[in-house]
């Protein structure tokens, strides 16, 4: 979703957030100069966990946008409100929506970087990110002329526990969003967030992935006559229409995929289910995300399973598979 190559950290800042009052301490420091060594491993840490995001999210309010209030700090941080005023203000904001008694203490980092590349284009971007839990490592240093080994905890290898990446597109913004403990409590993406699905060209390929394979997979068989090896002759050929093309034409693609008008009926009363029930818009024409189309490829299986130890994997052409019945009554591939 985002590159690294040629983003850079303005500033930064710390505070702990915890859930008992008195507890928690809003930081006055900003750190805003290091190494480009030390630049790197910062960009490791906060930045690389969202290179393999392919959803999209942005600011929601029930009423009005600017009722939301971290758009509204993030929108101060654009604005020209200076970066430390900011940092304590979403640090406040974290703490009001951290009340419940599941929720971990942790120290949260408010980041702003620039140059970050998503898709065509370079943004500036506000990283926020907690983590509950650190990494033991060793560290050796020398005492009294003496090689020790110290138990340090710190961060490495450990993606954040949550995160969320507003990247300054046009209002209401881009949002990448972390959550590793989302069943816990939901605090982190409906209070201190507020976020819906993004309408654009990653949530509009992910979505009609998902209804192809929902529509072959399930809706079909209740109302046509098809063998498995038929739904995964759709499933490839649903794919193989994204991974082929630039650009997204849902005629085109009906045609490409269904053929027979019936089917493409189907499909169309299907899709219009699929958006009612989960509150969707679909436009019929957008440019294909070729990361969400690798995503997605993953779970649309091409695999006919004839017996535990006995599985048929389809990749090519239908016309070329046989499905019989031998004559002592056992059925064939």
């Amino acid at each position: 979703m985002i590159q690294l190559d040629g983003s850079g950290i303005l500033k930064m800042s710390v505070h702990r957030i915890a859930g008992e009052e008195g507890s928690s301490l809003l930081n006055d420091t900003v750190h805003e100069e290091w190494e480009s060594e030390q630049v790197e491993l910062l960009k490791k840490i906060f930045l690389k966990p969202f290179t393999s995001h392919h959803m999209t999210f942005e600011f929601r309010h029930e009423v009005n946008l600017d009722y939301n209030p971290l758009f509204q700090l993030a929108k101060n941080l654009q604005s020209g409100t200076e970066f430390l005023q900011v940092s304590q203000d979403i640090a406040r904001h974290l703490l009001s929506c951290s009340k419940h008694p599941n929720i971990k203490e942790g120290d949260f980092y408010v980041v702003h970087f620039v140059g970050v590349k998503m898709g065509e284009g370079v943004y500036e971007a506000l990283g926020l990110f907690k983590f509950e839990d650190k990494d033991t490592y060793l560290e050796t240093g020398i005492n009294e002329e003496r090689l020790e080994v110290f138990f340090r905890k710190g961060l490495g290898s450990r993606k954040p526990d949550k995160a969320c990446l507003v990247v300054f597109s046009e209002e209401p913004y881009t949002l990448l969003i972390i959550d590793s403990n989302n069943n816990d409590t939901d605090y982190w993406q409906h209070e201190f967030i507020k976020h819906r699905p993004k309408n654009d060209h990653v949530n509009h390929t992910n979505n009609y992935l998902s209804i192809a394979k929902n529509f072959i997979t399930e809706q079909m068989p209740q109302e046509f006559v098809v063998s498995k090896a038929d739904q995964i002759d759709l499933l490839n050929r649903s794919v193989e229409y994204f991974k082929t093309h630039d650009t997204f034409d849902k005629s085109e693609f009906m045609e490409e995929v269904y053929h027979h008008g019936e089917m493409i009926d189907s499909f169309q009363q299907f899709e219009k289910k699929f958006q009612r029930e989960n509150q969707l818009e679909l436009s019929e024409s957008f440019e294909i995300s070729d990361q969400a189309v690798k995503k997605q490829a993953r779970i649309f299986k091409s695999v006919i399973k004839l017996d535990r130890n006995f599985h048929i994997y389809i990749h090519g052409n239908k016309e070329l598979i046989e499905q019989g019945v031998e004559k002592d009554g056992r059925k064939f591939y």
